[in-house]
């Protein structure tokens, strides 16, 4: 058949002209594979000192050109920082705070026209793919702000007598080995990732985005998503995972989503730490408007807001207290945003359905309280220490609204000074209507009280506070309050009811309304409690309205310490009544003993 096609001579001419351009571009192809290599070095690691300023040199093993498919194949490809430059522009104060090292077992750019790219100085390619990357990046404070360099040229000014143009439509990296290390503390901290993935989209190098600030690294988008991180604090008191990190520049936007804490075994932690303990469940966090690369060089978080979404935290107050007294003040929220060592500067914290727990054992009960905050959403404003943010506006404000106990709805709002050394706050509330039996969960192992009724008409509440102090009122308005004092039953482990005395405090010493009648006024209480230095946060809030509301109940001082007396009194009848049963017996025992020698006298006559 074919020689059949071919019996014409123009034919015949045909094919052998198509087999001498086939056979011409294979042989042009392998002459200019040959013939590119050592160009194509040379031009890469032109580009890349220039573009450095000599800190990192490039190297590869080899690399391939198929022209008909327009790809480049470069091989065991190592990008790494000259150390004799870095410590030079160290001692300039020029050198920057990342340092990075890369290595690639294989990289691919498709879509490529190398002979553009030797004739017209031009660089355009669709697609990079990166193969086995490992990626170090180490971390070391040497400026807090960019540095004026003799050569402020741009990017494509120091590359322009190489290359005119660079145009990379997708670079793409997966399942990084990624490596961080962080000399800026007083210790060196290594962080190591996998599962992580990379991907830079439409990055652009011409006279037109050489000042382009809505790029980042020259690319409209760089996304870095990372999966099923998991890893332990360096005390190994906590362990935390990560579901999913994604972090996306054209969006400025940084999502987390599945982030977990977990503690130690309550046994193991407080055996250890003298610490709260404390756990958080959280399905998501998202970061707007983040400023990245200020993050990554100058360790700067800076963001207009921050969304935090459905999660639980909770909080257990440590029971042990250490020997030497530490002041837990860094519990406050003012002192903990000014002790953390990184610049912060969070315009808003949208929160969004959380549960917060607060849980305190009772030496007394040997048993644990809990309050329970369901459901809590708000703001927070002007998260920040930074210096000049803070010369502005010195107020952190946050407000809340949530449900106490599941039950009533509780509306506060807080106000921190983040400047006062002796971090000064306030604090106000309203917590409405509400049953409360819902508070014997914390008031029966807390307080060894258990309401049996009683109907929450209002309770609200005005303080100032600071790390010495709490002063203010408390209002608590209800109806039909009986309760049932406790004492721990150790037999049994449980709590039992002091019959005498829960009859003599709701007959004698309880207000069973406030106001006690109708149209009358309300009884307020006022507040001053002194802080001691192991109290932390929640607690010092716990105590200082549990301070109020004793008081408002009848339970104030003078009443307390009459029931003190009456249950020390109780306490010595008991004693006495046992005295005297056994000197009764000692009595019996004597006349037995008696009887017993009469009766061996009468038998020896």
């Amino acid at each position: 058949m074919v020689l059949e096609y071919l019996k014409h001579r123009w034919q015949k001419i045909s094919i052998a002209i198509l087999l001498g351009v086939t056979a011409l571009v294979l042989v042009l192809a392998l002459v200019i594979n040959s013939y590119w290599s050592p160009i194509l070095e040379a031009k890469v690691k032109d580009i890349v000192a220039t573009s450095s300023d000599g800190l990192y040199k490039i190297d590869f093993s080899s690399a391939d050109l198929h022209v008909l498919r327009g790809t480049i194949v470069i091989f065991n490809i190592t990008l790494k920082p000259d150390t004799a430059v870095y410590n030079i522009k160290k001692k300039a104060g020029l050198a920057p705070n990342n340092l990075v090292e890369l290595h690639i077992k294989k990289l691919v750019l498709s879509h490529i026209h190398p002979i553009g790219l030797y004739f017209r100085h031009r660089l355009n390619i669709g697609q990079v793919m990166l193969y086995n990357p490992e990626l170090n990046v180490s971390y070391q404070l040497n400026h807090t702000r960019d540095t004026v360099v003799k050569d402020n040229r741009t990017a494509w000014q120091k590359i322009s007598k190489s290359l005119h143009y660079i145009h990379i439509r997708d670079i793409l990296m997966g399942d990084v080995k990624f490596t961080y290390k962080d000399y800026s503390g007083h210790k060196l901290a290594i962080s190591q990732l996998k599962e992580m993935n990379f991907s830079a989209h439409d990055l652009l190098i011409d006279s037109a985005t050489q000042t382009d600030r809505s790029r980042l690294l020259y690319c409209k988008d760089i996304t870095a998503e990372l999966n099923n991180y998991k890893g332990k604090t360096a005390s190994g008191l906590y362990s935390y995972s990560i579901k999913s990190v994604k972090l996306s520049t054209s969006r400025s936007q940084l999502n987390i989503n599945g982030l977990i804490i977990k503690p130690a075994d309550t046994s193991v932690f407080f055996s250890k730490s003298h610490k709260d303990r404390f756990t958080l469940n959280l399905d998501s966090a998202q970061l707007n408007h983040f400023d990245f690369l200020s993050y990554h060089k100058y360790r700067i978080l800076s963001a207009a807001g921050l969304t935090i979404s459905n999660g639980t935290f909770q909080i257990f107050a440590n029971p042990n207290q250490s020997k030497t007294i530490k002041d837990k003040i860094k519990s406050f929220p003012n002192a903990a945003i000014d002790s953390i060592s990184a610049d912060i500067r969070i315009d808003t914290v949208l929160i969004r359905r959380m549960n917060v727990i607060y849980n305190e054992y009772n030496a007394k009960s040997k048993q644990t309280g809990s309050l329970e905050f369901n459901k809590t959403s708000g703001h927070a404003f002007n998260i920040t220490n930074n210096k000049a943010a803070l010369k502005k506006n010195n107020i952190s404000t946050v407000r809340l609204t949530t449900y106490f106990m599941n039950r009533g709805e509780l509306n506060t709002t807080f106000n921190f000074n983040l400047t006062d050394k002796n971090h000064s706050f306030n604090y106000k509330g309203h917590l409405g209507p509400m049953n409360l039996q819902a508070l014997n969960p914390a008031v029966m192992p807390l307080a060894m009280v258990k309401v049996n009724s009683g109907k929450l008409k209002e309770f609200s509440f005005d303080i100032q506070a600071d790390k010495k102090a709490s002063r203010g009122k408390v209002v608590m308005l209800y109806n039909d309050v009986k309760v049932s004092l406790l004492k721990a039953d150790t037999s049994n482990d449980k709590l039992k009811k002091k019959m005498f005395a829960s009859l003599f405090a709701n007959i004698f010493i309880l207000k069973h309304n406030n106001p006690d009648n109708e149209g009358a006024q309300p009884r307020i209480a006022w507040v001053n409690y002194s802080r001691t230095p192991e109290t932390a946060f929640f607690k010092t809030l716990w105590q200082t309205l549990l301070s109020g509301i004793k008081p408002s109940i009848g339970l104030d001082k003078k009443t307390q310490q009459a029931v003190t007396t009456m249950q020390d009194q109780q306490k010595q009848n008991k004693k006495d009544r046992k005295l005297r049963k056994e000197l009764r017996k000692q009595r019996r025992a004597e006349r037995e003993l008696q009887k017993e020698i009469r009766k061996n006298a009468k038998a020896e006559l």
